[in-house]
């Protein structure tokens, strides 16, 4: 007796893989606030115009299980064009935060762009901080990334 494809389907589909679930699946990998990726902030903004900006429900797309909002169709278009070159890093959460190895809400007002790069602080002491060595701390923050998004 065999099992029809679409049970068989099924079955595979309701079992997890033998691992469990991959570390980034316990946290969120974008920082969402009040249903939106970076609190509704235009992440091409920050670049286009210097700013932070929030963006419309009226431009929006989904992205890394977010969604993100734009402040025009042009911003959206770009972000949907090449995301990695807009999106903050470490999925918006606060920069320094993760460079001490903590998943740290974030405020989207407070910025830092460094070598093309858009990064987020939770506070102006974070920023302050941040900004005394950028890439120092950014380097350490991508080494903590893995581990602190696993916690």
């Amino acid at each position: 007796m065999s099992l029809p494809q679409t049970a068989l389907l099924a079955i595979l589909l309701a079992c997890p893989p033998a691992g469990g679930l991959p570390a980034m699946a316990k946290e969120r990998p974008v920082y969402v606030e009040n249903g939106y990726a970076i609190g509704g902030y235009d992440a091409v903004a920050y670049f286009f115009f210097g700013k932070a900006m929030k963006g419309s429900p009226e431009h929006a797309l989904i992205w890394r299980g977010a969604t993100w909002l734009f402040v025009s169709e042009d911003t959206m278009l770009a972000f949907e064009m090449d995301p990695q070159a807009y999106a903050p890093q470490f999925g918006g959460y606060c920069a320094y935060g993760v460079a001490q190895g903590k998943l740290v809400r974030t405020n989207p007002e407070l910025f830092t762009i460094v070598d093309g790069r858009l990064y987020l602080s939770r506070d102006r002491a974070a920023q302050a901080a941040w900004d005394a060595d950028a890439e120092a701390h950014a380097t350490v923050a991508q080494d903590n990334w893995p581990a602190v998004l696993g916690r």
